[in-house]
């Protein structure tokens, strides 16, 4: 870390261990890598020993891969959000971070963002980049209600996560993102995530955790909640190539997938930049993108939200968030919308049997056809043969020759 990076974090608490995450390159939309930032992590050591994250001291030059490939500056162009609150469900925000301003309103312990990762969350969704607008969010013009879904220091909590749904159902949150991944199932949870959808929010979940800190060997494939639960939208990360990182805990059911890796957002102090990875960050996409949606739409259901945001996808393996498509897409017109929005329904494959009978009939008519013609040809030439001979049978020695005379 450098010095002034060094300083800054000495500066917090004096009590306080300096952060000695290395600084990381970033991938900026033009594909220079000539920045460094430092990382934030999603989560801190659970048995309470790892500092809070300090300030960053680096701030970013250039706008990362994500923004581009998401093209929000045509889509905030169209729809900014505004006017719909989004729940964040998660490690906290701190109300008046950099780039949000007055727009959060944090409920209980969520006003304290010790692992920072919920407030960097929150530029993604609805964040302006204060004086890096080329860093704003999906929807600068948002809501942000801030809830606890974690222990301080990230740890996710089902009991927590299930409180936290229904709090933001009573707050009629337009849209909920959840960004923690749960291994178990839980009923209670189960219940709070029906009643928000019926209360009409969008519901946005990460599809799977981060990797296991310290972890070895392949992940195995599972469900997790709340992701998995009916009708919520599923979000994983992918990489500036659209592929998923080999490490990402492998996971079914997924939706969409969204810029996740070298993700560039603001922190819960100071006002420097840092570099984000995980699913959680797919999720802030696709719920500022929910919002943007939300606001352009307003009269859509929240099915009609999560379908307009899986139908104008952009076709892959997993289909691929676009922004300006949801916002501006005219779903059922003539085109690629209504080609999009008949993807979204599930495939039917036709019964093909009986036009499969008819170009077999065809196809053995067209043959008999043609062994036919060939038929009457050799007819023919066999007859013509015949005549020039006189209707005389051919010698076997080849053909007639006048004989010498004697």
């Amino acid at each position: 870390m450098s010095g002034a990076g060094l300083a800054a974090a000495l500066l917090l608490s004096a009590a306080v261990p300096a952060w000695t995450e290395p600084l990381t390159p970033v991938v900026a939309a033009d594909g220079d890598k000539g920045q460094q930032l430092p990382r934030m992590p999603s989560a801190l050591d659970p048995d309470g020993t790892e500092a809070c994250t300090p300030a960053s001291a680096e701030r970013a030059k250039q706008p990362d891969w994500s923004r581009q490939r998401l093209d929000l500056d045509r889509s905030r162009a169209h729809s900014t959000g505004a006017g719909v609150t989004v729940a964040l469900i998660g490690t906290g925000v701190v109300p008046g971070a950099v780039g949000l301003g007055d727009r959060v309103t944090s409920r209980g312990a969520a006003a304290e963002d010790c692992v920072g990762y919920g407030t960097f969350l929150a530029g993604l969704i609805a964040g302006t980049g204060g004086d890096h607008p080329h860093l704003a969010g999906v929807a600068p013009g948002a809501r942000i209600l801030a809830l606890r879904g974690t222990s301080r220091f990230g740890e996710p909590d089902p009991a927590l996560v299930t409180a936290a749904v229904r709090e933001a159902t009573d707050a009629r949150a337009g849209v909920i993102a959840v960004a923690v991944a749960l291994s178990d199932r839980d009923a209670e949870l189960t219940r709070a995530v029906a009643e928000a959808r019926r209360a009409g929010a969008v519901v946005v979940a990460a599809a799977a955790p981060d990797p296991p800190r310290g972890g070895s060997g392949e992940p195995p494939f599972r469900t997790y909640w709340p992701a998995g639960e009916p009708g919520v939208l599923s979000v994983a990360g992918m990489l500036a190539d659209g592929s998923r990182p080999d490490d990402a805990p492998r996971t079914d059911g997924i939706d969409l997938v969204a810029p996740a890796y070298g993700v560039v957002s603001g922190g819960p102090r100071g006002n420097g930049h840092y570099l984000g990875d995980g699913a959680p960050v797919a999720t802030a996409y696709a719920a500022g993108a929910a919002a943007a949606v939300r606001a352009a739409h307003p009269d859509d259901s929240a099915g009609a939200v999560a379908r307009r945001l899986t139908a104008t996808a952009y076709p892959a393996d997993i289909p691929q968030l676009d922004p300006y498509a949801a916002v501006t897409t005219v779903l059922g017109m003539p085109g690629a919308s209504a080609d999009a929005e008949r993807a979204a329904d599930p495939v039917a494959v036709p019964e093909t049997s009986a036009a499969d009978r008819t170009v077999a009939r065809a196809t053995l008519l067209v043959l008999l056809g043609g062994a036919g013609v060939l038929v009457v040809l050799w007819a023919a030439f066999v007859l013509r043969t015949a005549r020039a001979r006189g209707w005389r049978p051919a010698e076997a020695g080849g053909p007639e020759r006048e004989q010498p005379e004697a």
